[in-house]
This record gives C-alpha cells, structure tokens and sequence, in this order.
C-alpha cells in the first residue's frame, strides 16, 4: 500500500520560500545598515587654550520660538578658563546667555528669538602665570551636544510630573514631533511666498531676459540630474541581479 504525501500547505509554502529568501534578505538589511546615514547628536573637540583666545562656535538652524538646550562636557585643566557664549545669525547678533568659567557637564536652556542659526562659543582664556611661549601645551576636550525643538524637551520628566503611562508619553512625543512638521512646513510656504514675490517683481525689471534664462538653465539641469539618478539606480538593479545570480542566492 503506497501511501502519499500530503501537499504541503500554503503557510509551508510561504515559510520555504522564507527560507530560501533568507540569505538575500539578510544581505539587503546589512547593505542598509553598512550605508544608512548615521545622524550625530553630539560634537567631540579640542579648545585651544590662548592668552587672547579666538571664539569657536557651533552652529544649528532653529526656528522661532524653539527650545534649544545645549549639553556641554568640559574636560580638566589647569591654568584655564573656558567660556561660553549662546548667540544667533541675526543682524543684531542678540547674546541668550553667556557663562565664565565652565567645568565639567553644564546644561543650559533657552529660546529662540528669531529664524536662524544659534550658535554655541566657547573660549579657552589661559591664566597669565603660564608663559605665552607654552601655550600650545594647554588646551581641554570639549563634548558638545545640541537638542533643538521636540528633541530638547524631557519627556520623562514630564511623564513623572502628570503621571503619564508609557503609551501617553510616546503620544506627547508625537504630537510634539508633529507640531514641529507643521511648523517647518509654515515656514517653507511663508518662504515659497517670499520667493514668488522676489520673482514677481524681477519679472517686471530690466533684468527679466536674464533671468529667465538662468531659470531655463536651471530646469534643464534638474532635468539632467534627474535622468542621471533613474539610469543609475536601473544600473544598479540590473548590476545587484547579476550578482546574486551569481552568487545563487536568486533564480
């Protein structure tokens, strides 16, 4: 009596065809984390101790009215003194909070006043007992770390003040996280409407042909790097398919 062997089932089917995948899928999640950009949130450096020192500053774009909280690690040193300074690109260059004589971790807050750049400067005085002439020696490591907006706020601590389960928090997060998406998009569209008003009034100006003709220029080369982007990226499935096949890790 021959018995035969009952067809595998559709849940079989997909686990198999899972498994033969397998090799290809764990290939592609490692090609991504090997090239996925990595985003820094924090700035490691050294400040160079002078008698008349420079200002070093580090700069993050922030919009109006956003919290900006910087997190800065002073390593040790002796015979100076470090200073910091938190500015903005404005014109009028307006000072937020200055600080002397830092040490170890300082953790500072404020807001923003105005579109633009906040800058976070540090000088590294040294004390008139060393000799100028030594002054290379002296110099102390720096951790800089900048939160801007929704990533500056602490969550937890907010979770522990209004008692707010873990679920409740993530929420908070998210609506913080997407008050900030409208608030760019804002100020793209108020951008948008500057830009066509600049343009407007170049129209009707004696530099209109001109103009034009950059723009032309302009719509030609985004059309050439678009075209150049598809071709690459059909060369590189057509070149990955060779490959695996090669490889036999497709049919």
């Amino acid at each position: 009596m021959t018995r035969i062997a009952p067809s595998p089932t559709r849940r079989q089917q997909r686990r198999a065809a899972g498994l033969s995948q397998g090799p290809l899928f764990f290939l592609l999640v490692a090609l991504f984390l090997v090239f996925a950009p990595h985003p820094a949130s924090a700035i490691k450096f050294k400040l160079q101790a002078d008698r008349y020192p420079t200002t070093k500053c580090i700069w993050n774009a922030a919009h109006d009215h956003s919290l900006v909280v910087v997190t800065a690690n002073v390593g040790p040193g002796v015979s100076q003194r470090v200073d910091v300074e938190i500015v903005d690109s404005t014109p009028r260059r307006n000072v937020y909070l200055s600080k002397r004589g830092i040490n170890g971790e300082t953790r500072l807050a404020v807001t923003s006043h105005a579109e633009g750049d906040i800058g976070v400067c540090f000088q590294n005085t040294l004390d008139v007992s060393v000799p100028q002439s030594e002054a290379e020696k002296y110099n102390r490591v720096i951790d800089l770390d900048v939160d801007i907006g929704a990533e500056a706020v602490d969550y937890n601590a907010i979770a522990a003040k209004e008692s707010l389960s873990g679920l409740e928090t993530e929420m908070r997060k998210l609506e913080g996280m997407v008050e900030e998406i409208v608030d760019e998009m804002n100020y793209l569209k108020s951008r948008e409407m500057r830009f066509q008003s600049t343009n407007h009034q170049a129209r009707t100006g004696p530099n209109y042909p001109h103009l034009e003709s950059t723009n032309v220029r302009v719509q030609n080369f985004a059309l050439f790097s678009f075209c150049v982007l598809v071709g690459l990226g059909v060369w590189q499935i057509f070149h990955l398919r060779a490959f695996f096949k090669r490889k036999y890790l497709i049919d």
